[in-house]
């Protein structure tokens, strides 16, 4: 499996997608009342969301830990970074949740977050030796 050492861009990358990731998906953990409420974003949405983004901190922590990360790995966090950002934007306008102004813009904000991180690994996959 190709392999892609790890620099200071890349660990700064991960490490910020990882306590992102880390200290949102703890809030959506936590307090997915009172989050919905203020945001009219369903309880079980968030924290399903919230344990999955629990995951992924751990996932990404482990990573950006590492001496060498596998490419395939980061074309995966980077199509996982668009879906994700898709699904923001999608969910309130296919009518799948009705969120109020805070929820859209909270959604935003994960949508730029998330669009962001993948850029940042898209970079850092060129960047590398034997980047195409």
């Amino acid at each position: 499996m190709p392999m892609l050492p790890q620099t200071p861009f890349l660990f700064l990358a991960l490490t910020a997608d990882a306590v992102a990731s880390g200290a949102i998906g703890l809030a959506f953990v936590a307090a997915p009342a009172a989050i919905g409420s203020f945001t009219a974003l369903p309880e079980g949405l968030l924290q399903a969301a919230g344990l999955f983004l629990l995951a992924y901190a751990a996932v990404i922590a482990w990573l950006a830990a590492r001496c060498t990360v596998p490419r395939p790995m980061l074309w995966l966090l980077v199509t996982g970074n668009l879906l994700w950002a898709v699904e923001c934007a999608a969910l309130p306008m296919l009518g799948f949740i009705a969120p109020n102004g805070w929820g859209i813009a909270l959604l935003a904000v994960q949508a730029v977050a998330v669009g962001v991180f993948a850029e940042l690994y898209i970079v850092a996959l060129r960047r590398a030796p034997g980047a195409a």
